[in-house]
């Protein structure tokens, strides 16, 4: 079932073609369309009234206006279905680098609206965790090079072992309530401070 709440774009300088998605969406249970004829108020309406899905229907695209939208949906991190007449391998390419949900080429059907929706939605949603969990595992990465790096200070400047280094970590930051990555950030500070 729909969610009848969800807020929907349709960006579309060809009004019969924007009413066959209005209308695919509005059969499927969706309430909450709006629809603009004229590219050149996107980005006004998007700022005032950021919408949770946009549909894009190019029919005969230029590069030019592909690379604006590839841009927009760069910027406001919605899923964005893109439906086209033709299309070659270079943009198709740039719609996914671009992370345009779902690019439809020669495929406009109301009946089709709905389960491109979904995909959009699943696929948008799907890459989001996938950068999520790629930005956390590259912090986590990160945190575990300066803990590394502090405990080769307490190494070398207490003569402990390694997992020592890493206790006396462990205990300082539990002990002043901090995170271990942060006593370990001032210990390196520290030690750049007072030099080799």
């Amino acid at each position: 079932m729909a969610n009848p709440d969800l807020s929907i774009l349709i960006i579309d300088e060809n009004r019969i073609r924007a009413s066959i998605i209005e209308e695919g969406l509005r059969e499927a249970g969706y309430v909450r369309v709006a629809v603009i004829h004229d590219v050149n108020e996107v980005g006004r309406t998007i700022s005032q009234t950021p919408p949770d899905v946009i549909f894009i229907d190019l029919e005969n695209p230029k590069r030019d206006t592909l690379e604006h939208f590839f841009s927009l949906s760069r910027a406001i991190q919605r899923p964005i279905a893109m439906f086209v007449d033709r299309s070659d391998g270079a943009m198709i390419e740039k719609a996914v680098e671009a992370g345009v949900s779902a690019y439809v080429v020669d495929g406009l059907k109301k009946e089709r609206v709905k389960p491109i929706l979904d995909m959009a939605i699943s696929r948008f949603n799907a890459f989001s965790r996938l950068t999520r969990e790629l930005e956390e595992a590259r912090s986590a990465l990160e945190e575990r090079k300066i803990i590394d790096q502090a405990k080769g200070i307490l190494m070398k400047t207490k003569g402990l072992g390694e997992p020592e280094a890493y206790a006396l970590l462990r205990k300082t930051a539990m002990n002043q309530n901090r995170r271990l990555v942060d006593i370990a950030q001032s210990l390196i500070t520290a030690a750049n401070l007072l030099g080799p």
